[in-house]
């Protein structure tokens, strides 16, 4: 006789929620920088690493209680070892199908001598390697820009206000004659008055061009930045992480910029011994080194990359911790003096901070730390380029560095 079995019903398995807290409490192992006392320390970028990270954050990530806990392993048979096994898996299975985290090919010694992966060879976990999608990008960005704004009781910001009028915005005060590159959004009633006043109460009226009146709003501008990080390995020393706050707001501004300023754009530039380009997709998996502080090759990347953008303004914001103790040669080699300010370090790189001035790029330092040294620097930096100084710390950084970007006023807008 044909029977039926029932028991207890525990709802369909959706871990969007959970795959959302699960991508905020990775976020440090995501961004991890190098720094060698990290909690959630990683060796690498493969399938394993997040399976142990995964594990971390669920048994003391404090994600989940122990309640919510029990009742997701109740959905798995088998022991509780097997049970949360089975629920991490499913899991990693859910980062990669929900689009948070893809697989990339295994490296040349996993290949045939032609150089295509080998089908027959097992893809192990420990070998398999992962890279976090545009997705986990933005949605790490949207966390640290949450979180910054939270801490600042914002909610939300506009753009980037000016104290410039211009037309073809919203009117809030007095309309201008018409000048010649104006956009043609007539103010019709003081057109018509401005004609009457002009030629007396007939028809027809006829409306001349000095008559014209155009409506007058606030003029909202378009910013291109680059944010230069320090990478040289003070940025990890000293008992503190100083890289990973920098990256988190990267992250946030790369999202803020997305969201509410779309006229905007936003480049990031890595300086250490040298210094290159990064995208921002990129930025999660950089890590610190080599070894010293290359500002003066930072500015002028900075400087070619902003000279390619049209924007009403052109910005630096540069995060650093240590002095200026290197510089690349005409020669392409590189001289290095960690010892002090080297006058010719630092005779450079001030070259540099005067030709941004004279392109009309504004330079803003963070600084991470307090160093005498360090200080008078930026203080002639704040001086020639006629920007500002911050003293911060990477608790703070990120509201420090959001509130000077949203919050800046412009005196010339060509």
């Amino acid at each position: 006789m044909a029977g039926a079995r029932y028991t207890r019903y525990l709802g369909e398995l959706d871990l969007e929620e959970l795959l959302q807290d699960l991508m905020g409490a990775l976020e440090d192992y995501f961004l991890f920088s190098g720094f060698p006392f990290s909690r959630r320390r990683r060796s690498g970028q493969t399938l394993a690493d997040l399976h142990d990270a995964i594990v971390d954050a669920l048994l003391q990530g404090g994600i989940l209680d122990e309640e919510t806990l029990g009742r997701l392993l109740q959905r798995y048979p088998g022991t509780t070892a097997e049970q949360l096994e089975r629920l991490v898996q499913e899991v990693m299975e859910r980062l990669q199908s929900e689009g948070y985290i893809t697989t990339v090919p295994e490296r040349a010694s996993a290949l045939h001598p032609e150089g295509v992966p080998d089908p027959d060879s097992p893809r192990e976990p420990d070998k398999v390697r992962f890279e976090l999608t545009d997705k986990s990008l933005d949605f790490l960005g949207y966390k640290s820009l949450r979180d910054l704004l939270h801490a600042t009781g914002r909610s939300g910001f506009g753009a980037h206000e000016t104290v410039f009028l211009a037309p073809n915005q919203e009117a809030y005060t007095e309309p201008k004659p018409y000048e010649f590159g104006d956009t043609l959004q007539l103010d019709i009633a003081r057109t018509l008055l401005h004609a009457i006043q002009r030629q007396g109460p007939r028809l027809p009226l006829e409306i001349a061009y000095e008559d014209l009146h155009v409506l007058q709003g606030e003029y909202q501008s378009s910013c291109a930045t680059v944010l230069m990080l320090d990478c040289s390995h003070s940025m990890i020393l000293y008992g503190e992480d100083r890289f990973t706050p920098a990256k988190k707001v990267a992250l946030a501004l790369a999202h803020l910029i997305r969201t509410q300023f779309p006229g905007d754009s936003l480049h990031c530039v890595l300086f250490h011994d040298s210094a290159e380009e990064v995208r921002l997709r990129d930025l999660a998996k950089a890590r610190v080194g080599p070894f010293y502080t290359n500002t003066c090759e930072g500015l002028r990347l900075a400087r070619r990359v902003l000279l390619n953008q049209r924007k009403d303004m052109r910005q630096v914001i540069m995060i650093t911790d240590g002095k200026p103790s290197a510089i690349t040669l005409p020669s392409g080699h590189v001289y290095k003096n960690p010892y002090g300010l080297d006058p010719m370090i630092v005779e450079e790189t001030l070259k540099e901070v005067v030709r941004c001035r004279k392109a009309g790029i504004v330079i803003n330092t963070f600084m991470l730390t307090d160093d005498p040294l360090l200080v008078r620097f930026v203080q002639k930096v704040t001086q020639l380029a006629r920007g500002k100084a911050y003293f911060t710390t990477p608790m703070n950084l990120g509201r420090y560095v959001l509130m000077d970007f949203v919050s800046r006023k412009v005196r010339h807008v060509h």
